[in-house]
């Protein structure tokens, strides 16, 4: 079973992304449990808690269906030590929101070196980062996504995500979401059916596709290995259509949320509704 959908509005309370997602079709979406661009929030209520897991049940989204995400502010390598325990602090406080919530993962960019210390120190701080909140939450899994590899941000690489899975205690509870656009941006061409057969072996190589819990389904803007991070709709960029019919047609990609969050928030209906025929071809 394909779960597609996209990253939805939370605008006006965490039970309104359940219904925006039923609005466009989606049977998965994406979500922010608070404001992405702040660090704190009030804790969710009871109220909302219940609101949002009554809503979800009725629409029939499952925990498997959806990936929320978390704040960009959050930066799990940062080399220095007191930015490093506040994102670690505000990682942890999404997790337990998640645990609130009856959600089974949350996604989060591992974070950046800043120039000031390795890519290898820095990936063990993030996974650091990760056993510390997995050590205090329960049922959550921490779901690193890969990025395109902008300034100094770490896991455009997959022996990055390698590095840090192999260093988080509970293997069970570590997972990892690609993001098309973001791997082509990094220099993995996915542009031509032969080119995702040897990303996507190279991703079982390297990481394990028993790691992937999601995906972010986006064109790419920009030209391969371009290290930049934007996003097109999808057949309308250098990507091209292929990937994404690739991706709804092998099983590998069944059971997980696979999430647009392509620029045009207007045709996410359509560009599911796209998707979901691509997987009837099948």
């Amino acid at each position: 079973m394909k779960y597609i959908g996209a990253h939805v509005s939370a605008s006006g309370g965490v039970d309104n992304a359940p219904r925006n997602a039923a609005e466009i079709g989606a049977t998965a979406f994406a979500l922010f449990t608070k404001n992405q661009r702040q660090w704190a929030a009030p804790p969710l209520s009871e109220q909302q808690i219940e609101a949002f897991r009554a809503e979800c049940e009725r629409l029939g989204y499952t925990a498997a269906q959806i990936l929320p995400h978390d704040s960009y502010l959050i930066n799990l390598g940062h080399p220095e030590e007191e930015p490093l325990e506040k994102s670690r602090a505000s990682f942890l406080h999404e997790m337990q929101r998640c645990e609130q919530l009856g959600l089974d993962r949350l996604n989060f960019h591992p974070g950046s070196h800043l120039k000031k210390i390795s890519e290898e120190e820095s990936l063990r701080l993030v996974a650091e980062s990760i056993n510390i909140a997995l050590d205090k939450t329960s049922g959550v899994t921490a779901v690193i996504e890969n990025t395109a590899g902008q300034g100094s941000n770490l896991g455009y690489a997959f022996w990055h995500l390698a590095y840090i899975i192999d260093r988080v205690e509970d293997k069970s509870r570590v997972g990892v979401c690609l993001d098309t656009c973001h791997s082509f941006a990094a220099g993995y061409d996915l542009s031509t059916e032969k080119g995702c057969d040897e990303v996507f072996a190279e991703f079982e190589r390297e990481v394990g596709f028993r790691y992937l819990r999601g995906m972010h389904l986006n064109d790419a803007m920009k030209p391969l290995g371009s290290r930049v991070d934007r996003h097109s709709p999808l057949g309308e960029g250098y990507l091209g259509i292929t990937p994404f019919r690739y991706i709804m047609q092998d099983s590998r990609f069944d059971n997980i949320p696979l999430i647009l969050e392509t620029p045009d928030e207007e045709r996410w209906a359509e560009e599911i509704a796209l998707l979901k025929s691509f997987a009837e071809e099948k």
